[in-house]
């Protein structure tokens, strides 16, 4: 009698299964898991996680996750990274086994994100395909290389007296309201052909602030080079004190490549309150104005990364233009006198000045860079080693002069070459001015040009010198772009130029 075939079917798929069961190795994938035990502003606290790291990832319901910052024997205090009113005391949370990280890549240029990466811009969410921890070493002092190269700002006062070079960190301090995101926002802009890429990042502002500077940043065509990161002031303190470690991550990406990086940090004042507001909710012992022992570090570790790496690791450069907001002018306060102490310099917005009208607010007597100077074109160094000296002058004798006595002629000659000076560095909010106009009209300038020219007519004469740059020779111009010597005949060319330029507007013609 044949088998059943229906037996045979059987048959063969026990012996099937028979065979994948003993081949079957199990694996188990351990979950570690803990419980929420408290959920304040921004913090919560866990219990159940005795394998965590400091500053490890940690997955709450909802697609929300935080980061562990203080690991204590008993429990964890987690800082929030997102909107937590849906948590509960009891929820159920989860080890991740890994740090916080972001997205880098040429995804993001253009985009306007928040420091998880998320898209904040409504397009399509960017997808990089490349993600770094936020928190990371500096670069070795073996891997970097001197400042030579400048940054060119556009702005004249800061470009002639107090330049910045790439790879510095240059301290941007002043009262509220005196033109601090102007100077950054301008920086930012004048990079456009400098194949510098930008990075701005927004820390705890107005949404109405920062809509005005993407606003700004798409009039200039700027947002083709630019990330925009943005943490706004309802937004959790956690995501404010993430916001300047996500962006130098993304700044650090472009840098390694060999690429030229400008990073805006507006501004390190909130950051260091939102900082200070979590580590209070953690019960972390409180020091000077409240702030925690370890303020000086979160700053000083994010702004080391800032740098000018070596040729033998691609040569790109990281410069830093980190802004603080002063009170009542104090300078010696805690948070500025840390970040002073940290930067290669600072440029000081004075309300005074700003008060006056003399924009940009820039106070060149408080005002230093300990770095720019070596990456100045050369042409800057000829032309306008003396302006600063002679600009001093003229502020200390200006302030004499109101006590209306009389005045010799020499006097009267600093103070009148000083008002010239003091109505050629004001510039316009969004109107950078390009190395070859500004040297231009800097010459004219410490050659006295400018001397017989009525106050009222100031600004007409300087637009003119500026039209005028496009009289002088293509070989002249190749030089300053090149960074050549600034030769004698060079100076004879320009000077010819601007005196015929200028001789309209003298008051004995």
């Amino acid at each position: 009698m044949p088998p059943d075939p229906l037996l045979a079917t059987l048959d063969r798929t026990f012996a099937e299964m028979t065979r994948a069961r003993e081949a079957f190795v199990p694996s188990f994938l351990p979950r570690e898991t803990g419980i929420i035990t408290t959920v304040s502003t921004g913090i919560a606290t866990v219990v159940g996680l005795p394998g965590v790291g400091f500053e490890e990832l940690i997955r709450f319901p909802g697609d929300l996750y935080g980061i562990a910052f203080n690991v204590d024997e008993e429990e964890i205090g987690v800082v929030l990274l997102g909107d937590y009113a849906h948590l509960q005391t009891g929820d159920e949370v989860e080890r991740t086994g890994r740090v916080m990280d972001v997205g880098v890549g040429d995804e993001l240029l253009g985009r306007v994100i928040d420091p998880l990466g998320r898209s904040l811009d409504k397009k399509d969410a960017a997808v990089p395909r490349k993600r770094l921890p936020i928190e990371r070493d500096a670069k070795a002092i073996m891997d970097r290389a001197p400042v030579t190269v400048p940054l060119q700002t556009g702005i004249k006062v800061i470009d002639a007296l107090i330049p910045v070079g790439r790879g510095q960190r240059e301290l941007i301090l002043g009262d509220r309201q005196t033109g601090k995101t102007a100077i950054a926002v301008d920086t930012i802009l004048n990079q456009r052909g400098q194949n510098v890429l930008c990075i701005y990042c927004a820390i705890g502002q107005r949404a109405s602030a920062v809509a005005k500077v993407i606003a700004q940043l798409r009039e200039g065509s700027a947002m083709d080079y630019t990330v925009v990161m943005v943490s706004e002031g309802n937004d959790p303190p956690g995501l404010a004190y993430i916001a300047p470690y996500a962006a130098t991550s993304i700044a650090e990406h472009f840098m390694e490549m060999g690429r030229d990086v400008l990073i805006v940090y507006d501004d390190l004042t909130q950051h260091a309150r939102a900082y200070r507001e979590l580590s209070l909710l953690l019960r972390r012992p409180p020091g000077r104005e409240a702030f925690p022992g370890d303020i000086f570090y979160i700053h000083s570790r994010l702004l080391e990364r800032a740098t000018h790496l070596s040729l033998e690791h691609g040569g790109g450069s990281l410069t830093a233009l980190p802004i603080i907001e002063t009170e009542a002018q104090d300078l010696s306060a805690y948070i500025p006198t840390n970040l002073i102490s940290i930067t290669d310099g600072q440029l000081y917005l004075s309300p005074t000045l700003f008060e006056l009208g003399t924009l940009p607010a820039v106070d060149v007597a408080k005002s230093v860079s300990r770095v720019g100077g070596k990456a100045q074109l050369a042409a800057y160094h000829a032309i306008a080693g003396s302006l600063k000296l002679a600009y001093s002058q003229f502020e200390e004798l200006e302030t004499f002069s109101r006590f209306g006595s009389r005045l010799d002629e020499s006097t009267r000659k600093i103070i009148n070459h000083g008002q010239r000076i003091r109505a050629c560095l004001k510039q316009n909010e969004g109107a950078p001015v390009s190395a070859l106009e500004q040297i231009t009209v800097l010459l004219a300038l410490t050659e006295g040009l400018f001397d017989p020219v009525p106050l009222t007519q100031m600004r007409e004469a300087e637009r003119a010198v500026c039209g005028a740059t496009e009289q002088i020779p293509p070989e002249t111009r190749e030089r300053f772009i090149a960074n050549k010597k600034f030769s004698d005949a060079d100076r004879e060319a320009i000077l010819k130029i601007t005196r015929e330029t200028l001789a309209p507007f003298r008051k004995d013609t």
